[in-house]
């Protein structure tokens, strides 16, 4: 039996129908990950063990009749979300040795609803950056093109889901952190509305900011899944957003009462030709199925990047204040209190977490954080507000994901400025705490792959989810060998 690539659709009837097991399954897996990761780098931690061991009680109820959901299914976690009993190190020095000692809420109730983990994904150091070049076990290389970075910070996430190493896969996304990876390796990326899904046990960032992500095959698939993850959480006061899901997410679209927006601020200098063309070529299929395609603007767009980077930073600051070495974590040690405290954060912290607590501790400083932090508050409420009035003129907006497709490793590891602008197309919905999703819409012609983002209000999220399968069904885009399978 073929199992390359199922999604969770396709893996839940074959479960449901008895025509293999979650034993079986998570084995396929595992034994992926062990011939091939060596390549991509995409885990740190495999729980070959445990991962059997759920997967046999999986199949324990599915004898006894138990259907649907995630029941048997086996997923891979980002190394930021806590996990009873394993490391969690968020891919820093800081906690390579910090064992979990319970699951954040995602975990517990994907446990509770018979998903399989199998292992833990490589990410940006505190999930700070967009190429996953910055996690202090090394970087994480992208599927298509083992040269080139898989984004970031979910980029093992991201980089195993497009290996084939699990069937769906958890990350966070701040500032872009799902949707990035999920452009850069041909994979469906979603950020939830900010509180639709618990943060509970989440290594916080820029706590106004992080959401708990999903990457998978298809929007259909993101959609069950949020049927098991999403909800109120008495753990975390944020997450009291509640969802209305329609029937299915795979349902038939009337086109001709959707109304897309098309914003001229997402489609300016720098985004690369074949980018543009594949948005042309989806615009063009939109209309002919009777869509209305509608010129907007979003002026404010152009200060996302630098209203988020602020806020983002000051955040960073505050959270990571934590880590000190003393109660938990690395140490270093010193002759006094002062020395320990510097050797720890010091050796224990790599330079871009470094670089965003020195500047974010600037902008919180007593002197400058009118001039810093509560501008950019100001302007991140504007954003919000033209988003809100944009709604109301359109039913989503479709935007390039990323301005490129995958660059080399190490093009731009030392210009931090310029793996800033790798989400300016996606810190504006992350500060109005909008849902948005990316999905692959085609390919460039050196077989990498190229995202398109649909963006919609808050508390829609099931209606993006719904268009983005939608759109999915329209492509059908054809899928790309993975070279180093060969091997």
């Amino acid at each position: 039996m073929d199992l390359h690539n199922l999604t969770l659709v396709q893996v839940r009837d074959l479960l449901d129908n008895q025509q293999i097991t979650s034993r079986q399954l998570t084995d396929y897996y595992l034994k992926r990950l062990e011939k091939y990761d060596s390549y991509i780098h995409s885990c740190l931690f495999i729980d070959y063990a445990e991962a059997r061991r759920v997967a046999d009680l999986a199949d324990e109820r599915l004898a006894r009749g138990e259907r649907g959901g995630v029941l048997g299914i086996p997923y891979i976690v980002k190394d930021n979300i806590l996990t009873k009993g394993l490391k969690t190190t968020a891919g820093s020095k800081m906690l390579a040795d910090y064992v979990a000692p319970y699951d954040a809420t995602v975990i517990s109730r994907l446990k509770q609803a018979g998903a399989v983990l199998v292992a833990k994904a490589n990410l940006d150091e505190f999930a700070l950056g967009s190429s996953t070049e910055n996690s202090a076990f090394g970087p994480t290389h992208n599927p298509y093109n083992l040269s080139m970075v898989p984004g970031g910070s979910s980029g093992g996430s991201a980089a195993a889901l497009a290996a084939d190493f699990c069937t769906f896969a958890l990350g966070s996304d701040t500032g872009g952190s799902v949707r990035h990876p999920a452009s850069l390796c041909g994979v469906v990326g979603y950020r939830p509305s900010y509180g639709a899904i618990s943060r509970h046990g989440l290594v916080a960032m820029a706590s106004s900011l992080d959401a708990i992500g999903i990457l998978a095959h298809s929007a259909t698939d993101v959609a069950t899944i949020m049927g098991v993850i999403a909800g109120p959480d008495k753990h975390d006061a944020t997450a009291s957003l509640v969802l209305e899901a329609p029937t299915r997410v795979s349902q038939t679209i009337n086109w001709t009462n959707i109304k897309i927006g098309w914003p001229a601020e997402y489609f300016g200098p720098g985004l690369d030709s074949e980018v543009a063309d594949s948005l042309s070529q989806i615009k063009n299929l939109l209309l002919d199925k009777g869509a209305t395609i509608l010129p907007v603007n979003l002026p404010l767009t152009s200060y996302g990047v630098s209203a988020y980077t602020v806020i983002n930073m000051a955040e960073v600051s505050s959270n990571l204040a934590r880590f000190d070495g003393l109660r938990y974590g690395h140490q270093t040690g010193g002759s006094n209190l002062l020395e320990t405290y510097l050797n720890n954060r010091g050796n224990g912290f790599g330079a871009e977490a470094k670089r965003r607590i020195m500047l974010g501790t600037y902008f919180l400083s007593a002197g400058e954080g009118g001039s810093y932090y509560k501008k950019a508050q100001i302007v991140r409420a504007m954003i919000s507000r033209e988003f809100k009035e944009i709604f109301t003129q359109v039913d989503y907006l479709f935007t390039p994901t990323t301005p490129t497709a995958a660059f080399p490793l190490g093009a731009k590891v030392n210009d931090p400025l310029s793996l800033y602008l790798e989400d300016s197309l996606l810190t504006p919905a992350s500060l109005a705490h909008l849902p948005a999703v990316s999905i692959p819409i085609g390919w460039t012609s050196a077989n990498l792959p190229i995202g398109g983002q649909i963006i919609g209000k808050r508390r829609d999220d099931y209606k993006v989810l719904t268009l983005a399968q939608a759109i999915q069904d329209i492509i059908d885009l054809p899928s790309q060998s993975l070279t180093w399978e060969t091997n």
